[in-house]
């Protein structure tokens, strides 16, 4: 799938790319994915559909790829290292300011379902979003593991992922508020790092 869709997107420029994508994830924060259409993102940006199909193929790899356009950019994932799991953890959170998680959170919301009655979304949320952070996130446990902060047996390990998303996405769902980078550092320390047996001073 990235190399025909990088195939496909060689004619636009990055300045016309961010464009598409900002149009779509704003289309897509208005009507949600279910509305959303090729032919009310070629509207909004004034190209054709035939160019939108031509470049992305259809509308979910265009939705996650504009959702991963606009992801914090700078230094991977799996490169922060601070010296600590919690550090590391904390860090992370700094590369979204709480405006942007709120944008963040509308988009989440505006996914969740339709992931459920569309294969090709979910697939595309996997393969280009899920997966790789996943294989990030990886990265930075096993330097955890190696530093003697956490066992490699740790039942935890493998929902990392699953908590940080749950934290988050319940926010909105149960308090009725946007996520903050104070309110997931304080999940994190109540949360993850004890689930992960790590002691928080």
């Amino acid at each position: 799938m990235t190399e025909v869709a990088t195939a496909r997107r060689s004619r636009i420029t990055p300045e016309r790319e961010a464009e598409l994508y900002g149009a779509t994830l704003d289309l897509l924060r208005e009507v949600g994915y279910e509305a959303l259409t090729m032919d009310a993102v070629a509207a909004r940006t004034k190209s054709s559909k035939a160019t939108l199909y031509r470049q992305w193929g259809g509308k979910a790899e265009l939705v996650v790829r504009a959702m991963r356009h606009f992801k914090p950019g700078g230094t991977a994932i799996a490169d922060v290292d601070t010296g600590s799991l919690r550090g590391d953890f904390h860090d992370l959170l700094l590369r979204e300011n709480d405006c942007a998680m709120e944008q963040t959170s509308a988009l989440m919301r505006a996914l969740g379902m339709a992931v459920h009655g569309n294969p090709d979304l979910l697939k595309a949320l996997r393969e280009l979003l899920i997966e790789p952070e996943m294989a990030e996130f990886r990265k930075v446990l096993e330097r955890a593991v190696d530093r003697g902060e956490v066992s490699a047996d740790n039942p935890a390990m493998g929902y990392v992922l699953h908590m940080m998303i749950g934290g988050f996405i319940a926010r909105s769902l149960i308090d009725e508020r946007p996520p903050t980078q104070a309110y997931l550092r304080d999940y994190i320390d109540a949360v993850v790092l004890p689930a992960l047996g790590v002691s928080v001073p």
